[in-house]
């Protein structure tokens, strides 16, 4: 690890490891969809790391490193809490289904896509995002809420590059079919747009 140098292990893990704490609360909440489980998924995973941080190698990056025994830790204990049925059919979602929505959209402003994307509200995207199975769930959040890329996804996962590239497609997919139920207002009635 670090070896006996002039830092002690705590102030090492703090400085490597705890100024990740608000990028692993953020993802957590997105992938317990609960505040209070995110705290204590966060509290457990960074208990993990301080326990096994003598396996940490300096240099390396720490915040995959900790989104890993988060990820692990998640799917060990959490992953029983978040069984449930979600009421889109994914099979049915073609990779156009939201270009083709919006062909048929009657615009304001001339362009049916700006028009589209001002009904949704980021709580809708929360929302949608909450509703993906846990497995495109955690990918769709390592890619896009933390900007980790292919292979880093792939390390925390324990999958391999392919599998993230397809649960990323397939999580937009999901995503698209559920955004535009929101902007539609699953009801059949139209968000007022958003203020630009």
């Amino acid at each position: 690890m670090f070896g006996k140098k002039t830092k002690s292990v705590k102030s090492l893990f703090e400085t490597e490891a705890l100024v990740h704490t608000d990028a692993l609360y953020r993802a957590a909440v997105r992938m317990t969809k609960n505040a209070s489980d995110a705290e204590d998924l966060v509290q457990e995973s960074l208990l993990k790391a301080y326990k096994s941080f003598d396996r940490f190698e300096a240099g390396t990056n720490a915040k995959a490193w900790l989104f890993r025994i988060m990820t692990n830790t998640f799917i060990n204990t959490y992953r029983a809490k978040q069984r449930e049925a979600t009421s889109v059919s994914f099979d049915e979602v073609d990779d156009n289904f939201l270009h083709s929505q919006l062909a048929d959209l009657p615009t304001g402003t001339g362009d049916p896509e700006k028009d589209f994307f001002n009904k949704i509200l980021d709580k809708d995207v929360e929302e949608a995002i909450d509703k993906l199975p846990e497995e495109f769930r955690v990918v769709v959040v390592l890619a896009f809420y933390e900007g980790f890329p292919y292979q880093e996804i792939a390390d925390i996962l324990g999958i391999q590059v392919g599998t993230v590239k397809s649960r990323l497609h397939r999580g937009r997919k999901i995503l698209q079919k559920l955004l535009w139920e929101y902007a539609r207002g699953g009801d059949g009635k139209s968000k007022e747009p958003a203020e630009s």
